[in-house]
């Protein structure tokens, strides 16, 4: 029984994490939507300067674009920046993290964990990724959902949908504590 466990466990992380990582994410931008004037972005900046993991917030008025730094060695929660746009009474359009990339093999339809973080490629072509990255999240709420079903066309992994890691491990028999799975491309 042990064996057969460590053998479907080996089967599940040659499958699932073709590649691992440490990289640091240092940034992230993302647009928002809903915005009408200069007090709007500056609900928004106050909503991002209480997340403790946010270093500095700068932002670009004419393309409602918000450029975040995050400290370093800190956890970073992507879905929290969300939340606290939308508890600002926005939401966003499109969002991108910056990953400073050491050999990181991807390929399409496949999943990563990056620093701790777990990322599904999606729509991508098969290649090695160096240096700084941008990385667009195309998960529910992070797009339009015109392009969330656009990207839907791009997988068949149940974790799509959900947002969750642990959904595409049991539709393939093996076992995962859940985990908040990013679906990106490039």
């Amino acid at each position: 029984m042990k064996t057969r466990l460590i053998k479907s466990s080996l089967l599940f992380l040659i499958i699932f994490f073709p590649s691992l990582t440490h990289a640091q994410l240092e940034k992230a931008e993302f647009q928002a939507s809903g915005l009408t004037c200069s007090l709007c972005s500056n609900a928004i900046n106050k909503a991002l300067k209480t997340i403790p993991f946010i270093e500095a917030v700068n932002t670009d008025l004419n393309k409602n674009i918000f450029q975040i730094t995050f400290k370093k060695n800190v956890i970073i929660d992507i879905d929290l920046i969300k939340k606290k746009v939308e508890d600002a009474g926005f939401s966003i359009a499109k969002f991108w993290i910056i990953e400073n990339l050491h050999d990181l093999k991807i390929e399409n339809d496949q999943h990563a964990l990056i620093d701790g973080t777990y990322f599904h490629f999606m729509h991508v072509k098969s290649q090695t990724l160096n240096g700084e990255n941008r990385l667009q999240i195309i998960d529910k709420d992070f797009v339009a959902a015109k392009e969330f079903k656009k990207y839907s066309a791009y997988t068949s992994m149940p974790c799509y949908q959900t947002g969750m890691m642990s959904d595409c491990c049991k539709s393939h028999g093996s076992r995962v504590s859940p985990a908040r799975i990013y679906h990106v491309t490039i």
